[in-house]
């Protein structure tokens, strides 16, 4: 003997989950006179040989064929219609799901107008409900006896992505400024999404992009170009460095030798410190006259007019970097700067 249910509920709808049938396996009898109890946050559908077909809000519905009028013709053909009879419920929640993330699964492909062609990562979050319960019934929910986003979430991670990467071919021109443009892609993805849910009868509630990142390759040639900004004038942010490791040393009992550099590295900071003061101006003036003098000195060992050569400052930069006073960038760009005069 089957299972006849005289109240049809469902009280233990889990988060996550947006449909769920009754019975979870097959179908029961029910009889007119049966109570459908629907909370305030659910709709009900009778479904009827895998179709949706009467829909029912919230409250407390006594059946009859006045309430399932499209049920009851169904069941009426071709051999009359009896009561007790056969029927599957499904209970749709209605709630708001807020907090689903999306992303990409590898990055896509990004020409930026600056770096060339980049690849990117973005993810987010977005919320969704069911908005049309029986356009959702018989657009995706099926047979299966439980249905929670889970099974709607890789669907929907890939429709988003191709979304954004239509926007950002559209609007966006490079990693630079994409973090100021955050809000307004995140209305724009809403707009372009709201069809593509709609025909599942889901309705996007809110979405939000959270980060677009680049490689860390990228990501670090991004910030060693803003440092570079930083600095301007790698001359002038030289001097800036060594004037404040004077003062520190000076502010040190054991004076240079108290910061660790020692009386040989002293000499070349000391030097340095007079070079940088003179701003590097007499370079030309030095090359001059060591033509004059009958081209004194290698190439190796060419000189910046203050009587320190190309390969003495090296020294000089080095014995710096090791005592930490230049940074590895710092020490690298002036490396640079003092090659370019061999």
């Amino acid at each position: 003997m089957g299972i006849l249910l005289s109240v049809i509920e469902c009280t233990d709808q889990q988060p996550g989950e947006l449909a769920r049938r009754i019975p979870r396996d097959g179908s029961a009898e029910t009889k007119f006179g049966s109570q459908l109890v629907v909370r305030d946050y659910q709709a009900a559908i009778f479904r009827k040989d895998g179709k949706g077909l009467d829909v029912f809000g919230p409250g407390r519905h006594t059946l009859t064929t006045k309430n399932i009028p499209i049920l009851t013709k169904v069941l009426s053909l071709p051999f009359g219609f009896t009561s007790p009879f056969r029927c599957e419920v499904i209970f749709i929640s209605l709630r708001t799901i807020p907090d689903l993330k999306w992303g990409t699964r590898e990055p896509v492909p990004f020409r930026d107008s600056e770096l060339g062609l980049v690849r990117l990562r973005a993810f987010g979050t977005y919320g969704l409900r069911v908005a049309d319960p029986l356009v959702f019934t018989n657009s995706l929910v099926g047979a299966d006896g439980l249905y929670t986003t889970g099974a709607l979430e890789e669907y929907l991670r890939s429709t988003i992505v191709q979304r954004l990467n239509d926007w950002m071919g559209e609007n966006a021109k490079s990693v630079f400024d994409l973090a100021s443009e955050y809000d307004e892609a995140s209305n724009a993805m809403l707009a372009k999404l709201s069809g593509d849910f709609e025909r599942f009868g889901l309705k996007l509630d809110n979405f939000r992009l959270n980060a677009i990142t680049p490689p860390d390759e990228v990501q670090k040639a991004i910030d060693e170009r803003s440092r570079m900004r930083a600095i301007g004038n790698m001359g002038d942010y030289t001097r800036m460095k060594a004037a404040e490791a004077l003062g520190t040393a000076a502010a040190n009992p054991g004076g240079i030798a108290g910061i660790g550099v020692g009386l040989g590295a002293g000499v070349g900071f000391g030097q340095i410190m007079a070079d940088a003061m003179r701003g590097g101006a007499s370079s030309g003036q030095g090359q001059g006259q060591g033509q004059g003098q009958g081209g004194g000195g290698s190439v190796g060992e060419g000189s910046n007019g203050g009587g320190r050569s190309v390969a003495d400052q090296l020294r000089d930069i080095t014995a710096l970097a090791k005592e930490g006073i230049l940074t590895p960038e710092e020490y690298a760009a002036k490396k640079a700067e003092l090659l370019k005069r061999l």
